[in-house]
């Protein structure tokens, strides 16, 4: 049995021994299990004391990583190699946040000039906006911007916007990603285009749904204000110039970024113009600041203390030593109401793979199921199953310390719902007054704790995330970075649309092909 194989195998045996004790017991047994299960990490409160493993399986956890070659990826993903192996790229998202004085390479190349002059022009055109500088056609300022993405190109922004947004914008952000003409319809009522930018995200400007939507918008431009007029009012994030040139976008509006930037890894770069014009660029760069700060962190931190390392080995001991297939995260904080639905896609998307690097099908379960929503709100939906029903699901609770917004005393409620949730799954109810309000507790959970919701704060919490996720795909030895699971259904609803509308006639299922000859008829 090879060094990887044991450790999998001693993970394996310190988990079915820790079933048998419950965790509110440990706290007892183990008197140093608060300070090796609570961290700080770049401004942000770790406490991973709640969760199901022992201090003895948190080693076997630890030595699992080692095993894996932890250290050596890590220090390939920051020097810029090939780790995403599929596609021959690096992934360096972590240089979009970068000092302009750092050093970053991308397979021998250097990239931080590359980076901070698209930072300048972003920042440029940032201030044009808000300053009224650069304008509508009629020369008033813009008071909206419509933000066209998907995916990648719209969740990260999203969360952005939403978590720091101003109570009173100056000007506002409107997201539209869904291909449903219903998005579209609601998004053109609720803006007046006379006094909105729109702005297209999509590198290759080919993906469907987001074409879609902007080809709508820009009919809508040249209905109010001219078809001479539209191209004032457009600006793209793209890579493919031609394409925006011929859809009316001068070049001097086009911002794009590179290979080495996936997706769903995009919001640092151009991808999140939108939020940096409305935010402004001293909120934007914040935010930059706060991940930079995380990767610090997570590059220089032994894995014993390193929360991005610590918060991916508790989630690999629920799935992998226990057999947890779900994970809910719950931010107790509206502003943070679409996390569960970003970690959706960076977590499934990067980790729900079966075939390893090896290009054999791991021996192993990988990614689980991620959902969840706002606390709590929550508390009123699904916690019914968290506490009583016949699956263990494993919870994380995000919440901040403080808050400036809101009625006094509302915080301190909200708060004190976040820890007895988790004090809750955890103890349960001993000697029920009936059967059916039997907890047995025994479920765990974790917490990050924000001291305030800022942009230093939301970079770090995200940055923990990407980070988490990466040690996650390198334990269970798949490729995070590349996601060939989205393409066949494109693929294939390009075929079917041709269908649909008359131009084609391909072969498909009994099923599908009835349905294509219903909706035709």
């Amino acid at each position: 049995m090879d060094d990887l194989a044991a450790a999998w195998s001693t993970l394996e045996v310190a988990a079915q021994a820790d079933r048998a004790v419950r965790i509110e017991d440990r706290f007892k047994a183990e008197a140093a299990r608060m300070g090796r299960l609570t961290l700080d990490a770049a401004g942000l409160g770790i406490d991973l004391s709640k969760q199901a493993w022992s201090l003895a399986g948190l080693d076997a956890a630890l030595a699992l990583a080692k095993a894996a070659g932890l250290d050596d990826a890590r220090r390939r993903l920051f020097g810029g190699e090939a780790i995403n192996t599929s596609e021959g790229r690096p992934a360096l998202h972590m240089a979009l946040r970068a000092p302009a004085t750092a050093t970053f390479m991308a397979q021998g190349k250097s990239v931080m000039a590359d980076v901070e002059a698209m930072r300048q022009r972003m920042a440029g055109f940032a201030n044009g906006i808000r300053s009224g500088q650069i304008a509508a056609v009629d020369g008033a300022p813009f008071t909206s911007i419509l933000h066209i993405g998907i995916g990648g190109s719209d969740l990260g922004p999203r969360l952005l916007w939403d978590g720091l947004k101003p109570l009173k914008p100056q000007i506002g952000v409107r997201f539209l990603a869904n291909v449903d003409g219903g998005d579209f319809a609601q998004a053109a009522a609720e803006l007046d285009p006379a006094r909105t930018l729109v702005i297209v995200v999509s590198k290759t400007f080919t993906t469907q749904e987001t074409l879609a939507n902007a080809t709508a918008a820009r009919a809508w431009l040249a209905a109010a204000v001219g078809e001479a007029g539209v191209s004032k009012h457009l600006a793209a994030v793209s890579t493919a110039l031609d394409k925006t040139a011929a859809f009316g976008v001068a070049d001097a509006r086009v911002f794009g970024f590179w290979d080495w930037v996936g997706g769903r890894y995009s919001l640092w770069s151009s991808v999140s113009l939108s939020c940096a014009i409305a935010l402004g660029w001293n909120v934007f760069s914040q935010f930059l600041a706060g991940a930079a700060a995380m990767d610090e962190h997570f590059q220089t931190a032994p894995f014993e203390r390193n929360a991005p390392v610590l918060l991916a080995l508790a989630q690999i001991y629920n799935r992998n030593g226990l057999g947890r297939g779900a994970r809910s995260v719950v931010p107790y904080a509206y502003r943070l109401r679409r996390l569960p639905a970003f970690l959706q896609q960076l977590e499934m998307e990067s980790n729900g793979k079966s075939i390893g690097l090896d290009g054999a099908r791991v021996g192993h379960a990988t990614a689980p199921v991620v959902f969840g929503g706002e606390g709590s709100n929550v508390q009123h939906a699904y916690f019914q199953a968290m506490h009583q029903g016949t699956d263990i699901v494993p919870t994380e609770f995000v919440a901040m310390a403080a808050t400036d917004e809101g009625p006094g005393g509302m915080h301190d409620k909200l708060l004190s719902n976040v820890l007895a949730q988790a004090e809750a799954l955890m103890v349960g109810r001993k000697n029920p007054p009936s059967a059916p309000r039997t907890f047995d507790g025994d479920r765990p959970s974790g917490l990050i704790l924000l001291p305030r919701l800022d942009p230093h704060s939301l970079g770090a919490l995200i940055a923990l995330y990407e980070h988490k996720t990466f040690v996650e795909g390198v334990v269970w030895g798949i490729n995070s970075f590349d996601q060939w699971g989205v393409e066949l259904g494109k693929e294939m609803a390009n075929a079917i649309l041709e269908d649909l509308v008359g131009r084609g006639s391909k072969p498909h299922d009994p099923s599908t092909a009835a349905l294509i000859n219903r909706l035709k008829n």
